[in-house]
């Protein structure tokens, strides 16, 4: 009998249709499609994700998703992965878990022009505060005397060149 992924495959060359519409129609990524295809199981974070995309592309083919999806338990349950439950252990949350739990909450909707706005005035303050501070500074302050003071360099003449025709001087 053939694997879920070969029975996705011959559905969708049977019904003439690329992965990427069969991705843009379930909203399943390229990527997951062809792994589903593939039976490539470590292409998912966790078989719920499996279950769920085999179920959609199943529904999406008119192929019955209770039989697939029964037929993939069956796949999985002999791999060494999937075989058993997941671990019930908890692993140790770090602060970059702490963070992104904190953005993950954050609703980006209405952050986002708070903070371009915020930023624009920002920017607008510091424009302004860089304007007032030139147009106060006196134009004439960085000049000198006024008098031509000549650099001082170590030579005081330059070098008479040394192939000059004789007599003209």
């Amino acid at each position: 009998m053939p694997t879920v992924g070969e029975q996705f495959r011959a559905e969708r060359e049977r019904q003439k249709l690329t992965i990427h519409q069969v991705a843009d129609a379930t909203n399943i990524k390229t990527d997951h499609v062809r792994a589903l295809e593939d039976s490539n199981w470590s292409a998912f974070a966790a078989p719920v994700y499996i279950r769920g995309f085999a179920r959609s592309y199943a529904r999406h083919l008119k192929l019955d998703p209770t039989v697939l999806v029964a037929a993939l338990e069956a796949e999985l349950g002999q791999t060494d992965d999937y075989a058993g439950p997941p671990s019930l252990e908890r692993r140790e949350k770090g602060p970059l878990d702490a963070v992104m739990l904190l953005l993950s909450r954050v609703k980006w909707q209405w952050v986002f022009p708070v903070v371009l706005v915020a930023g624009l005035i920002l920017i607008g303050y510091w424009a302004v505060h860089a304007w007032q501070q030139k147009a106060a500074r006196d134009p004439l302050s960085g000049l000198g005397s006024g008098l031509y003071q000549p650099k001082k360099t170590g030579a005081g003449t330059l070098p008479l060149p040394t192939n000059a025709p004789a007599g003209r001087h």
